[in-house]
């Protein structure tokens, strides 16, 4: 059994757990998720099994796409309102002319910095594990793209804004709320988070915990559905057995080169190639389709 499942994370599941919940369901050991998504956060998570595991980091590079609710009075060590308080704010819920100004800050290319409460790397420890001993943590800002940032809806007795966001790889939506708020002068935290997108993985077509186990196998789909932001070559038929080998085959079309190219043959999928324009070759970088 190999492929993607289009998984309906529901709030209280991590995502470890999710994959459990996958393995359980359709009786196998080898899985993996793209993505990451808190506990309390619900939505799209992308998940691989089987051959597909090997192919889960062509999938987290996909724009992704959030609903959320961020609520100004507070701001939180984890940047939603799962955290403890470390500053309250007693001004009034901002305008929408500081609103608009500060979405219109927040938006393009921006340097964000995580929230101590999260999967990210320091000094080869995850900053979450770290901030739970109490140990002084210092996170690097990284740059990420807010390629839009809307504001669907805003609650003057909550002091409350609901936000429909679209961002690139690496984008913490607890960090932008936090980030809005400071912006506006009055202090916020997310409430609640729903990711509707990951790439090709959209919400509509995600499978419930309890739809998976009724479906089975039916959920799991072939990977290059969900491989479309890749570029697709289609290798000649002769050729095909020399890159299912690792064999790199010359080639008169020039493409791109530094970027993972979706390899087909004969319209069957075989992996993922890359372009040595100094040899003119294409190559695999991971192989899928099976040898014969």
């Amino acid at each position: 059994m190999d492929g993607f499942i289009n998984f309906l994370k529901p709030p209280g599941m991590s995502s470890h757990d999710a994959v459990n919940c996958v393995r359980r369901a359709l009786g196998l050991k080898k899985a993996g998720h793209a993505g990451t998504l808190d506990p309390g956060a619900a939505g799209v998570l992308p998940v691989a099994v089987g051959r597909a595991t090997r192919l889960l980091e062509y999938i987290g590079d996909g724009r992704k796409t959030y609903r959320a609710e961020l609520c100004f009075g507070a701001e939180t060590d984890s940047g939603d309102d799962l955290g403890a308080i470390v500053a309250e704010s007693g001004a009034p819920m901002p305008d929408e002319a500081a609103v608009s100004r500060a979405v219109q800050n927040l938006t393009g290319r921006i340097e964000q910095t995580p929230p101590i409460f999260s999967a990210v790397k320091v000094g080869g420890r995850r900053a979450c594990d770290l901030a739970r001993k109490n140990e002084t943590i210092e996170i690097p800002a990284r740059t990420v793209e807010i390629y839009r940032l809307e504001v669907l809806a805003r609650r003057e007795a909550e002091k409350t804004l609901l936000l429909d966001v679209e961002c690139s790889k690496g984008t913490y939506i607890r960090s932008l709320c936090r980030d809005l708020g400071r912006l506006t002068g009055a202090l916020a935290a997310m409430r609640f988070l729903v990711r509707s997108r990951v790439g090709d993985f959209f919400l509509e077509n995600a499978h419930t915990p309890e739809e998976l186990q009724t479906l089975g196998e039916a959920a799991v789909e072939p990977p290059e559905k969900y491989l479309g932001s890749l570029f697709r070559y289609e290798l000649p038929e002769a050729r095909k057995r020399a890159f299912l080998h690792g064999l790199p085959t010359r080639i008169e079309e020039i493409l791109e080169a530094e970027k993972p190219i979706a390899v087909f043959s004969g319209g069957a999928f075989l992996g993922v190639g890359r372009f040595d324009k100094d040899e003119a070759s294409l190559a695999a970088e991971k192989v899928y389709g099976v040898a014969e």
